[in-house]
Parts: C-alpha cells; structure tokens; sequence
C-alpha cells in the first residue's frame, strides 16, 4: 500500500533498488545530493545532475524533462553516505517558466523496479521558489527511510546547493544550467502528446533499469541476466508487463530513462506478456476496427501460428496514412532507443559483476597463490561472457525485427518523408496541403550500423536550422573549403524539400550571401527562379533583406495580438518565410545581428523561419552575446556527426544529412515544377 507523505513525513524502505518517479507541469531539472552522517556535501563530486549524471548507486536524466526517473541502489552507496537528497529546478535559458507557482505541483514517488508505489509526495505551496528540494533518503541505524521535505528556494539551485553547504553552489549551479541548455538544443523535439489509444501499441523492447555502477552479490540483477530467469509475481494476481528485451518477464522490467511515461500497458503499449524468448508481436490488439483512418495499403499474408506479425506500413493509429506512417517512424525510433539502452545496461552490469567478483577473488590471501584465484577468475570472465553474449543475442533478434520493419516502410514514405533517391520523387506534382512533417536526414546508433532512423520534424518549423560548416570537434577528413561547399549544399537541399512541400504561394525562400560565396550552391535555386528575390549581397543587401522580415514579424504580431488580422497590409506576403544566411557574420554589423537573433527567437511563431550555414568559430570575436542564438538553431551538419540526442534516454546518435544522388536530376526537375506553379498562381 502506498504511503502518501506529507511535509515532513517519513516511511520505511523494504527494498534497495529503488526508481524516484518524478512528475511536472514543465520540463525541469532533477538531481540529487549525497551527504554523511551530518547531511554535509563534501563538494560537487557529491552531486548527480545532467552534466554528471552518475555516481555509484545513483543515476539521473541527462536533459531536462516534464517526467524523470531517477535510478536509485542503497545497496550501492559507500557506507559515508547517510543521505540522499533529491533535487527539482526549472531550467533558465530555455524558455520555460521562471517559478514553481506557474505550474502543476511537482508529484514525486518512490516506486519499486516494479512500478509499485512506495511512497508518494506532491509538493504543494510553491509560488516564487524556482528550486526545490523534494524528499530525501536516509539511513538510520543500517535502516532507509524516506522523508518529504518540500523545501523551496526563490534563489534557485545557486541558494539550494549553497544551502547543502557547497562553497562552489554558484559555479556548480551555472554548470548545471549550461548541460540542460546544451542538451536541450541538440535534442530531438519529440513528437507531440498522444492520446492512449493513439499510441505505438507495438514495442521491440521494453526499456531496461538504468545500470548501477556497483552490485553486491546478494543484489538482484538487472533483467537480462540468468539468473532473473524464470522469476513470477508474488502477492496477486498477475498483471501483464511490456515484453523484455532480454526474454524475462517480471516486474524487474522498467523503463531506465528518468523522464519517460509510464511503459505498463495501462499507458498505451502492447498489454500481455510474452514468452521468456518467444519473438515479438508486431499485431495491433488494441487497435480498433472502426478507427476513421485507412486500411495499409497492402494486407499481409496469413501469419502460421506462432509466428510473429509481418511488420506492414502504416500500422500505427492515425487519421490519415502520413499520419500513421509518422508515429511508426516515430515508434521505431523510441524502440530502437531503448533497446540500445538495455543493451549497454546489460554489458555495464556485466563489467560491474566482474570486476567485484574479481575483487572478491582477490580479497582472500588464500586465492591470491595457487589456483583458486585463477579458477575464480576465469569463473567470473565466463559468466561475464555469457552476460554479453546473452544481452547481444537479444539486441541482435530486436534490430532484426526493426529491420525487417524498416525495409517495409522505406519505400511507403511519401514525398516528405522520403529519401531523394525514392521513386516517389519520379512521379512529383506540387501539392495542395502542407504535410505534417519533413525528413531532414537520417540517425543511427553504433549498436545498429545497418539500420536507420528518418529524422522526422514537425512542420511549421518549431526552430531554425544552422548547418554548421564548421570543422567537427573529433576532427574530420575534410578540409574546410570542402565543409563549407557541403554546409551549403545541404542547405539547398533542405531548402528544395521544403519548397517541395508546400502549395504553391505558401512558401517563399529569401537568401543572404553577403560575398557571393555560396553562387554555385545556390544556382539550382537561382536558375529555376523559385527564390523570393535575388540573394542579397553586401551590407546593403543584409540590412534591406532582414529589415523588411523583421518588419514583416512586427506587423503580423501586432495584428495577432490585437486580434484583427484582417488588418495587415495587403501587399504583405502571408506565405511561410525561410530565410538562408551564408557566410555569416561577414557583412553584418551589431544591428543586424541584433535583428537576426531577433527573428530567431520571435521569427518562427509568426512564419519566419532561419537557416544558417556558418561556423561558429567565425563568430567567436562575439562571445557569449550569440550563445542564445546557436543554442536556439537545431544544429545540422553536412557530413555524419554523432551531436543529436534522442528524446527519452539521450544516446548521442549519429546524423546523416539528406542528399540527391550523384548525376540524379530530381532537384532540377522538382525546383522547375514548383517555379512552374508558382508562376501560375502569381498571376
């Protein structure tokens, strides 16, 4: 039975291995403290938050987020630490809400690996605190317990770490600020919410606990390992778990990732348990019949029973085929996410178990001569070898399924979708609705070199883009020249697909090459005509082109504001802008800076959307005056760069930029049907 704590409360821990379910209105910051005896911080080694996520025992989100899980082993903590304090903030600098009374109280459990409440606390009273420290595990005489504390700070985490007895709360407070913000531009953007009976019913993998970095041998391992094989649900009757990726079934299997929603099938995923080994089901039970959204385009053969599902394109819910084929795409990508991360939890309890039964082998004198100490060495690499044997066995049956499923929706994507070199391009006529989405290039994971991901986003655009033509940090083969002709090449690209895209007269492309760097790139736009004008060279051509947008994002607000849109000029050109800034900063002075991160910011909300292709190196004379700016773009690159993150456990994935075929004339002759149609409504 669930406690439900108040302020000041405290309740027994009967378990070890624990996860703090974190729930909130806005994305925010979680991290947590250890403390000795009297509760003191020692210094910021003692403290887990995004830019150190881990500390024995103890794991937290790397990003933050509405709903976190925080991956907690008591076993684990150094017999100094009598205190675990858990740690809530809104972020700064991204955007989101600056007190805790502008959104929904904070909901904190401490929960089993089952998913089983513990104890519960909602933080309630909060007005102008920004951080807060919600509840903390203590031991008391070799006994745990949890107590609500609630306490706020208006001064946020800087006052709360300083609080703790940090004598470095401020630095470490800006530290922690920097890795959310850096985390949160090269994240992701998930898709939006869906309802429960909207959701990816199907799942390759569920997700595995988070990996501790210490084990007893008295702990239980994660799921994955033997010798959870064949473990049941005691106490009632037995409810159905996501199917494991490891072929266990049990309540060990949860979600590692602080922030996710919950993975029982109560939240919309595949309910039934499957057999220990038995392969995944790619059927929809939970689909209803009489859903208003098309059938696949094709049916598949009848399955023999015992055999899982064919994967089919567009089985997922959805109110039309793109629909459906987004949130499978979508789905993909979280299961090929989570199932990477079972993997490496796997391997890492693996290193773990060895290196302590190595440890222990060691610690008696009497197996340091003879054989037993080498018996028990060769003991602990064998079952470490079986651990990651039996984990890649069952990565290897998931990226399988995976790939049968991606071979099947590839060549459904439509147009938006779709890679150039798709036959779908062949049969291009200029649509007459903007899709829900657009391909900007493809991602993988170091586990699934073979497979990838379509790297959907919503449109309109959310954000700008900014190729970024400068050299990667782990050093490239190619050299600058080279970087920035691909940098732009690929803005093109982009550009291409999104005039693609639209209707016709709903989307216009205006560029700003100062010093004509980038002419031969863009002459594919340049000669079919579909530009809004001439790209804008030299000074002059920088301030007229981003005074009329800006302009343009002044007017449209004011007349949204004041509810009359009705009242905007009638030369105003309504369409969605995108404006390609090469080369920069050259030919730009302090106010047209200030008016470019001014339509970054404020551009996208009215339909004034920035691409820029510029190395950030060219722009360091500014300092940290552009930092809002960079941090604001979605930063693409022109060549394979593993800098995005994933949205639900934060695996660095490799980006792959979309690009045309060596000698295909699909750019050319989509560019001349869409000046063709753009012509004739301009009429």
């Amino acid at each position: 039975m669930t406690a439900e704590l108040v302020r000041g409360q405290n309740h027994p821990l009967s378990q070890v291995r624990l996860e703090v379910r974190i729930s909130a209105g806005a994305p925010i910051v979680a991290g947590a403290t250890i403390g000795d005896e009297q509760g003191k911080v020692h210094g910021v080694e003692w403290v887990a938050h995004p830019g150190a996520p881990t500390l024995p025992g103890l794991e937290v989100s790397k990003q933050a987020a509405a709903d976190h899980r925080l991956a907690v082993d008591l076993g684990a903590m150094p017999d100094s630490v009598h205190r675990i304090s858990v740690l809530l903030a809104l972020p700064s600098g991204v955007g989101g809400p600056a007190r805790f009374g502008a959104v929904a109280a904070p909901f904190v459990a401490v929960t089993g690996l089952d998913g089983a409440e513990v104890a519960s606390y909602t933080i309630t009273g909060l007005e102008a605190e920004s951080a807060v420290v919600a509840l903390e595990l203590y031991r008391r005489q070799d006994t745990w317990k949890v107590r609500a504390i609630g306490q706020g700070y208006s001064g946020g985490l800087a006052e709360l770490l300083t609080d703790q007895g940090l004598p470095e709360a401020r630095r470490l407070a800006d530290t922690i600020n920097e890795a959310v913000s850096q985390a949160h531009s090269r994240s992701v953007a998930p898709p939006p919410p869906r309802t429960p009976d909207s959701d990816r019913t199907r799942r390759t993998a569920s997700p595995a606990p988070a990996p501790y970095a210490a084990q007893g041998p008295q702990d239980t391992p994660p799921p994955g390992t033997p010798e959870q094989a064949g473990s049941v649900v005691q106490g009632g009757p037995a409810s159905p778990q996501p199917s494991s990726p490891y072929g266990v079934e049990g309540p060990q299997n949860t979600p590692a990732q602080a922030g996710q929603p919950d993975a029982s099938p109560q939240a919309g995923h595949a309910g039934g348990a499957t057999q220990a080994a038995g392969p995944l089901n790619y059927s929809h039970p939970g689909r209803r019949t009489a859903a208003p959204s098309p059938a696949p385009p094709t049916a598949p053969p009848p399955v023999q029973p015992g055999q899982p599902s064919r994967p089919v394109a567009g089985d997922a819910t959805g109110w039309s085929m793109d629909e459906r084929l987004y949130n499978q795409v979508w789905g993909m990508f979280e299961d090929l996410a989570r199932t990477a991360a079972a993997y490496r939890s796997a391997v890492d309890f693996a290193d773990s178990r060895l290196e302590q039964e190595i440890d222990r082998a060691l610690a008696d004198p009497r197996n340091r001569l003879g054989g037993q100490g080498d018996g028990a060495r060769e003991a602990a690499r064998a079952k470490h070898a079986q651990l990651v044997d039996q984990a890649r066995a069952a990565l290897d049956r998931d990226l399988a399924q995976l790939t049968a499923e991606a071979e099947v929706v590839e060549p459904a994507l439509p147009l938006a979708y779709a890679r150039w070199d798709s036959p779908v391009w062949r049969g291009y006529r200029v649509p007459m609705e903007m899709p829900m989405a657009l391909r900007l290039g493809d991602l993988r994971l170091p586990e699934s070199v073979d497979l990838s991901i379509p790297m959907l986003v919503r449109l309109p655009l959310e954000r700008g883009l900014w190729i970024d033509s400068g050299e990667s940090p782990d050093g490239s083969l190619v050299d600058s020249d080279e970087l920035r002709r691909l940098a732009m090449d690929t803005a093109v690209m982009h550009a291409a697909r999104l005039l693609a895209v639209h209707p016709a007269g709903e989307f216009a492309v205006h560029v700003i090459d100062p010093a004509g760097a980038g002419a031969q790139a863009l002459a594919p736009l340049v000669g079919t005509g579909v530009l809004a004008g001439p790209p804008a060279a030299g000074a002059a051509g920088v301030t007229d082109v981003l005074g009329r947008l800006t302009q343009r994002v002044d007017l449209v607000q004011m007349a949204v504001r004041a509810g009359a849109a009705d009242s905007l000029p009638p030369d105003l050109d309504t369409a969605q802008q995108l404006l390609i800034v090469n080369d920069f900063p050259h030919g730009f002075d302090d106010r047209a800076v200030t008016q470019l991160r001014y339509l970054a910011d404020e551009g996208p909300a009215v339909g004034v959307h920035l691409m820029m292709v510029a190395d950030r190196e060219d722009a360091a004379a500014y300092g940290p005056l552009l930092d809002p700016l960079w941090r604001s773009l979605l930063r693409l690159t022109p060549v394979p760069d593993d800098h995005l993150a994933d949205p639900w456990v934060g695996h660095a994935w490799t980006y792959e930029p979309s690009v045309v075929p060596q000698g295909s004339q699909v750019l050319q002759q989509v560019l001349s049907q869409v000046a063709a149609a753009r012509r004739s409504w301009n009429r």
